[in-house]
């Protein structure tokens, strides 16, 4: 198996899962229905180096939720789909909409609506706390958590893996 710096440094487009990835996964829901979500500043501050450096973002979730669209959009994501019972067809459509190949993708994910993605691209990433096929289906897993920073080293890995070894 490929050097996972060198499946890295290939990355052209991160695709992530939301909840139980940019989230914990736990659903907080206000006396009135309303839905709220954390999200973790570093996290963000990860997206927003790899999109400094040219590296694409992409989220695409089963759950369709404002607090996302906000956040995405707060980040600069352009490429937000939720709602998606079936992620293949829309990760298909996105990989032809920007003329990339799967081996220049990394997938993000969690849990098994997650796997059928990971298994196309080039870099397969689960989350620490990930269902044990997404784990075992992975590449590379993070250290942190879901929601605890997960996100951020899943960037920093790829931004490392694009600049020379000093």
């Amino acid at each position: 198996m490929a050097d996972i710096h060198e499946l890295a440094a290939g990355v052209r487009l991160v695709v992530f899962d939301v909840d139980g990835v940019f989230t914990d996964g736990r659903l907080y829901y206000g006396t009135n229905g309303e839905e709220l979500k954390a999200f973790h500043v570093r996290d963000g501050y990860g997206v927003k180096q790899l999109l400094r450096y040219g590296i694409q973002v992409a989220v695409i979730s089963g759950r369709a939720s404002a607090m996302v669209t906000w956040r995405m959009h707060e980040l600069g994501i352009r490429h937000i789909f939720q709602g998606c019972d079936d992620k293949p067809p829309v990760y298909q459509r996105l990989l032809q909409q920007l003329g990339l190949a799967p081996q220049q993708v990394a997938c993000v994910g969690d849990d098994l609506p997650d796997v059928p993605l990971m298994e196309t691209a080039g870099l397969a990433i689960g989350v620490h706390d990930a269902h044990p096929l997404v784990r075992a289906k992975a590449h590379w897993c993070t250290q942190a958590r879901g929601g605890e920073g997960a996100v951020r080293e899943v960037c920093d890995l790829i931004l490392a893996a694009r600049k020379p070894a000093a």
